[in-house]
């Protein structure tokens, strides 16, 4: 669906390391302000158990996860909104991203450099959203201008711009989040065209020490409380830990969390929650081809479901036949599915639900 999320943060918070870990790309990793410049981009699968629970039931010749790019920014820095440390550039790729990952350092360690001298979550959050609220002041503020002289001449349109424009301009002068506020569909719509960074939703990353695994630690907590009052979410990892992970074998992997005492990498854990992040869901075709997980919005149709994998489905769509994974574990095959009943057909008005398993029926 082409989605990003990109990484955000201070320099050395550890945000290539968390790229790297995730993509396995080789993304430039150093102990020194802005070592990334030109963004790094990568594709990573989402990893989802439902799919080798449906291949358990069916043979094929392929598996295919669904994907999530992602987009590493180089460091931001206090004044970044007014060109400080090539702010400019990067505030411009963090517009062009759907979701943003924040990530924070939350471990002490002398060898690390830190651009500020010391270890301080909350202060460190609040210089990237200070930034980030700035470059959407100067947006607002000239969308303001720009439609202020049709709104003076009674144009309806352009009178609503302003006055959301405008309740914008002072929420974020104000030091409160846009993205925390309810907007109705149209403001929404109104604001949509500006990109404003601070209307994106956030995952904030606590990038935690080798010492606190299960991120339990006060920074931590600082990091949590930032999040719930400014309408963001949280997991914390430990990225050197989540970068040696990415480097094993599977089966050396699973003895290793196992050794730390932990389920499952804490990138699992991120990727899954991003990909909540931005409003998506998973629908999944099966057969002897290929057992395949596609994305699509929460709240789609099925026929828009059907676009996704290919565009003329969806202006031939007939109707989609459906199932659970549930239905397919209690019966085992398709056919008998089918034969108790559970196979469901669906119009053109179903809205696709979380995990459906669909045939879609196309026309010509």
């Amino acid at each position: 669906m082409g989605l990003a999320c990109g990484i955000v943060g201070l320099p050395n918070v550890g945000k290539s390391t968390i790229f790297n870990a995730i993509t396995a790309a080789g993304a430039q990793s150093a102990n020194y302000p802005f070592c990334t410049i030109e963004p790094n981009i990568g594709v990573v699968d989402v990893p989802d158990a439902r799919l080798e629970q449906i291949h358990q039931f069916m043979p094929t010749e392929r598996i295919l996860p669904a994907a999530l790019k992602v987009v590493d920014i180089a460091g931001l820095v206090k004044g970044a909104s007014k060109g400080e440390g090539l702010g400019n550039k990067f505030l411009g790729t963090i517009k062009e991203c759907d979701a943003i990952l924040h990530v924070v350092r939350c471990f002490e360690k002398k060898d690390i450099i830190h651009v500020a001298g010391s270890v301080d979550p909350k202060r460190d959050m609040e210089i990237i959203e200070v930034e980030l609220a700035l470059a959407d002041l100067d947006t607002v503020e000239r969308a303001v201008d720009r439609v202020a002289k049709k709104a003076k001449g009674g144009d309806k349109d352009s009178i609503f711009q302003r006055d959301v424009y405008e309740r914008a301009k002072g929420m974020l002068e104000r030091g409160e989040s846009l993205r925390a506020h309810h907007w109705t569909k149209p403001e929404r719509d109104a604001l949509q065209p500006l990109f404003l960074i601070t209307m994106k939703p956030v995952l904030f990353v606590a990038n935690v020490g080798d010492d606190d695994l299960q991120g339990k630690s006060p920074l931590v907590d600082i990091v949590r409380e930032h999040a719930a009052a400014t309408g963001a979410e949280v997991v914390a990892l430990c990225g050197d830990i989540e970068g040696e992970l990415s480097a094993m074998e599977p089966a050396d992997r699973a003895q290793f969390l196992a050794d730390l005492g932990l389920e499952e990498a804490g990138l699992h854990r991120l990727i899954r929650q991003a990909f909540h992040l931005l409003g998506l869901s998973t629908f999944f075709t099966a057969g002897p081809k290929e057992i395949r997980a596609w994305t699509i919005h929460k709240g789609d149709t099925a026929p828009v479901a059907a676009g996704v994998i290919h565009s003329d489905f969806e202006k031939f769509f007939i109707r989609a036949e459906i199932y659970s994974l549930e239905d397919l574990q209690h019966y085992k095959t398709e056919h008998a599915i089918k034969a108790a009943g559970k196979l469901r057909a669906e119009g053109r008005d179903y809205v696709m639900r979380e995990g459906d398993i669909a045939h879609f029926l196309i026309g010509k």
